[in-house]
């Protein structure tokens, strides 16, 4: 057996035609009419590398900790196919892996690729860049670079917005690779996994994981494959902050626009896979996996991106699709209606190669529901840590805030103390106590430490702010693009009683149902 994953960031299910989507995606279509198409499938814990924790470790971690690198206590799928003979590469562009909250993910790995200069990515060492034609070119309004001392060269703590930082090393690694299409790093992270089979192709037992940023902000691809240039400010603007709509309706056309361009040059590097799937009979001995960690508003519920605002079918709902070489009968082209989620996918991948499970997983293997019609579940959850958790059976979805999203009362579980970028802070490390193991830290105890509003964890952070926080019942079937809340107490406890038993199925900690106002 051999297994291609492609792992997409941020793409929206609604932006793809398997999906219902207008974009002309055709090779996602093309796809779809070979693999079997996930209609109920769901993201996990949020945003990018808990959605990776839960990838590679078979569970949702949101209800323990923030987002953070692997734990010694964790499975990672990788490192379970490598001890079983299959042999695991990574190709990502994904510069999360390389901050010091994303440690432990790719070296898991046999080997991996790193494909510099996606987004923030500091990789173009421009020391005096030109701030002023920068400022000129870019909209402040999502690239904040007006905020930069001129003459400034280096971030130091507090000297200005750490957003605009990012953003004027993305705008570099941009000026360096976009004047070809062939150096964006999408396009190289498909080329570094077709030589990968190039290589490989002949031989057996191996893993093959091609994972780009693309489309995730800023959406940035090749500007024949957009219809509308930067008519409204004469700026870039494609960079949207995670914020309430403020743009007038050109520039929301606009930046929509921007992202699509992004979502159909990913469709051409699947293209370019699919190509090479047909070319050498790949389809006859080596399975394919498509899917995303989340999805993204582009204006939907009056919000642009993801993480401030309830986890509404836009971010949560993502797409899946995968191919079997033994679904080339009656499951080829067709739909599924099950409910899945991130955390099953480890067990899956395990699962094609015959590789046991271990127990501390709570995901359970695709390919089981895909033979087994009666094989489903009651409901499912999905979070981050501090913000509201959503709880839904594929036709009702409930979003559950906590009683203070600044996270009084919470502690982050961890013998990995870092945040995104950074390590915890002293301070935030002053009250940590040890805790007792939980059921899958493999006997191992932690850090209990306090979850500070002030710490640097995204995005529950003090200079956060959480409109919309109420918690709400949808009816998906009556009202798929969730405008209307209803109220039905029977269905609101019943939800509950699967948002308990969740928790409880992953050893939550106590306090985690008062910050929800939960019975245990």
């Amino acid at each position: 057996m051999r297994a291609v994953f492609v792992l997409f960031d941020t793409l929206n299910r609604l932006a793809i035609q398997p999906y219902g989507g207008t974009l002309d995606t055709p090779n996602f279509q093309r796809l779809a009419r070979r693999a079997v198409t996930f209609d109920r499938h769901y993201a996990g814990s949020l945003p990018c590398i808990p959605a990776r924790r839960d990838i590679q470790t078979g569970r949702l971690n949101f209800m323990h900790r923030s987002w953070g690198p692997l734990e010694p206590y964790d499975n990672s799928f990788a490192q379970c196919l490598s001890r079983h003979g299959v042999y695991t590469h990574l190709v990502t562009d994904h510069d999360h892996y390389f901050e010091d909250g994303g440690s432990g993910y790719v070296t898991k790995y046999d080997s991996w690729d790193f494909v510099r200069g996606q987004a923030s990515d500091k990789w173009a060492p421009i020391v005096a860049p030109p701030l002023c034609r920068y400022s000129d070119t870019y909209d402040d309004r999502h690239y904040e670079l007006s905020k930069l001392p001129l003459g400034s060269t280096t971030y130091t703590e507090g000297s200005s917005p750490y957003v605009a930082w990012r953003s004027l090393q993305t705008v570099k690694n941009r000026e360096v690779y976009s004047a070809d299409e062939a150096n964006y790093p999408s396009a190289k992270c498909f080329d570094a996994g077709i030589r990968f089979l190039e290589e490989n192709r002949l031989a057996d037992n191996w893993f093959l994981q091609i994972e780009t940023f693309d489309p995730h902000e800023p959406f940035v691809a090749p500007d024949r494959l957009k219809s509308v240039g930067n008519t409204c400010s004469g700026k870039v603007l494609d960079y949207p902050r995670y914020l309430k709509v403020s743009e007038t309706p050109e520039e929301i056309r606009e930046i929509r626009e921007n992202y699509h361009a992004s979502v159909k040059f990913c469709d051409e590097h699947l293209g370019r896979l699919l190509d090479y799937f047909d070319h050498y009979g790949l389809w006859e001995d080596t399975a394919l996996i498509v899917t995303t960690d989340h999805g993204f508003l582009l204006g939907e519920h009056d919000w642009w991106g993801k993480n401030r605002m309830p986890h509404y079918e836009e971010i949560s709902h993502i797409p899946l699709m995968i191919w079997h070489p033994e679904f080339s009968g009656k499951q080829a082209g067709t739909r599924s209606g099950h409910l899945t989620q991130t955390p099953d996918l480890m067990p899956t991948f395990l699962s094609l190669f015959g590789c046991k499970v271990p127990q501390e997983v709570t995901g359970a293997s695709i390919l089981d529901r895909i033979v087994d019609p009666l094989n489903d579940r009651a409901g499912m959850i999905l979070g981050m840590f501090g913000g509201p958790v959503c709880v839904t059976d594929g036709r009702f979805t409930y979003f559950r805030y906590p009683w203070n999203v600044d996270g009084d009362g919470i502690f982050e579980y961890t013998l990995m103390p870092c945040h995104m970028a950074a390590p915890f802070q002293p301070e935030e490390l002053f009250d940590a106590t040890l805790s007792a193991p939980f059921r899958f830290t493999k006997g191992m105890p932690l850090l209990r430490v306090p979850a500070r509003k002030d710490a640097r964890r995204p995005p529950s952070r003090h200079d956060v702010k959480f409109p919309d926080a109420a918690s709400a019942l949808f009816d998906l079937a009556a009202d798929p693009s969730q405008e209307t809340p209803i109220k039905d107490k029977g269905i609101q406890a019943r939800l509950l009683d699967v948002l308990a038993k969740e928790f409880a199925r992953h050893d939550t900690p106590h306090e985690m149902y008062d910050y929800y106002e939960l019975r245990r």
